[in-house]
């Protein structure tokens, strides 16, 4: 495949009509030793432009250095990295964060606001995340906002990078918190026309490379010649001990203390903190504990988590839920929803380009209520695939795909979706409730 370098669109402006130039202009707006020029173009409307242009006087020119760097500093102008797709295009950037070269699948989000949960969501690994808000790392970045102890997605792709932050509870830059954690970026690219070449071919693999010595050509066979399919995702970004789920904050007393174990395929704290509030004690196993281990805890029930890649890639993960399925109440998240359907009988599908964003909207089948939904996945479950007596409860409205399921007669359910919103709307904060009611239920028949 031939390589297409893609070219940004130079700022430019031109102003045309009568120009002078003024000394004392210089003086009265600072610029010692210097001249302004200015001029007007007339408009039909009877409006007239007015710009101002520095001209620094020949003694003046040493003084005047640092200031016009400072001015007219063109930082998309210094592209020191590359992003190349297995669709042999070539996006050429400002690299920010880690230095390296890395190969991932490149994903797009439209998420307005969050940008921290979203680099330490671990259900990224293996991916670059395209933001399609123009302007990234505004707030800076802090320790109470993140989502897992780790960034676990292979870069971060923006359009406008932000060096100045304006946050009170910011620690550090969105910069100088990537390149800790040994994590790539890159700036100024056009981040619209990514999107919708993603939009249109699907999710691409793509390797993010600042080594000047490796060709475009090696860096698209490395895209073209690696795959996240069939991938154990998971098994990198689980905890490898059993611990318990501590929250500071006061929690709100809905139940007598239930006792819920939440198998960690890439867990986010917020979900873990929204059970808490609801006044469950939960312990955090890893992705392959065993369920023997499991019920001497006498749960009260079981959340399957979020987390990353092929539900496919991880038969283990499915045979570990359909030996729980009927023992005790259950509840899937995302990954967890996916491993539900395999193993409730379903098929799970790589979908075109996912769901990434805050914005997905999801009708609740039984009720007729819309909810906005904060989703993150690539994976959907097969509708026409679930056997008889599951129940497809919630539906996107973007492309029919499956939502939400249940399975009354195992006391099952699962959302595709995140309940937790981290970032995103809180519509969809009763599914915590839902489950809570379950579990109190299955405690009083027994």
């Amino acid at each position: 495949m031939a390589i297409q370098h893609a070219l940004s669109s130079p700022c430019s402006s031109a102003v045309s009509g009568k120009r002078g130039s003024s000394a004392a202009a210089g003086e009265r707006h600072g610029f010692r030793g210097s001249q302004l020029r200015f001029g007007y173009r007339h408009r039909k409307c009877g409006r007239s432009l007015q710009v101002f242009c520095c001209q620094p006087a020949p003694a003046a020119a040493t003084e005047m250095e640092g200031v016009a760097g400072a001015l007219f500093e063109r930082p998309w102008k210094t592209k020191d990295t590359r992003l190349v797709l297995q669709d042999g295009s070539v996006w050429n950037g400002k690299s920010f964060g880690a230095s390296g070269t890395q190969v991932g699948e490149v994903v797009f989000n439209t998420a307005m606001t969050g940008y921290q949960e979203i680099i330490t969501d671990p259900s990224y690994a293996g991916q670059f995340v395209v933001m399609t808000q123009p302007h990234i790392g505004n707030t800076g970045v802090n320790f109470e906002d993140e989502e897992s102890s780790k960034c676990h997605l292979c870069g971060l792709i923006v359009r406008s990078l932000s060096d100045r932050v304006s946050n009170w509870r910011a620690t550090q830059t969105l910069a100088e918190y990537l390149q800790k954690r040994n994590i790539m970026g890159i700036s100024y690219l056009d981040t619209r026309a990514i999107t919708r070449r993603l939009r249109n071919d699907g999710s691409l693999n793509g390797v993010l490379s600042t080594d000047a010595t490796k060709t475009d050509e090696e860096l698209l066979h490395i895209a073209q010649n690696w795959t996240i399919v069939g991938k154990d995702l998971i098994s990198g970004v689980s905890y490898t001990t059993r611990h318990e789920w501590e929250f500071s904050k006061d929690a709100v007393a809905a139940c007598d203390k239930l006792q819920v174990v939440a198998y960690d395929f890439g867990v986010k704290h917020n979900i873990l903190q929204r059970l808490a509030s609801y006044g469950c004690n939960i312990t955090v196993v890893p992705s392959n504990w065993p369920v023997s281990e499991v019920m001497k805890l006498k749960p009260d029930g079981i959340l399957f988590s979020n987390g990353p890649g092929d539900p496919s890639a991880v038969p283990y993960a499915v045979e570990t839920v359909k030996e729980l399925l009927g023992q005790v109440p259950v509840f899937g998240i995302c990954m967890g929803h996916q491993l539900l359907g395999q193993a409730l009988g379903g098929k799970t599908f790589k979908m075109k380009f996912g769901h990434h964003g805050g914005n997905h909207p999801v009708r609740h089948l039984p009720t007729g209520r819309v909810e906005i939904s904060s989703q993150n996945h690539n994976y959907a479950v097969d509708i026409a695939t679930l056997p008889e007596g599951v129940e497809v409860t919630h539906v996107n409205l973007n492309d029919g795909t499956c939502a939400g399921l249940t399975y009354p007669a195992m006391k099952v359910m699962g959302i595709q979706y995140h309940p937790e919103s981290s970032p995103g709307p809180h519509d969809a904060d009763p599914a915590f409730f839902e489950f809570v009611q379950m579990m109190i239920q299955n405690r009083l028949l027994q």
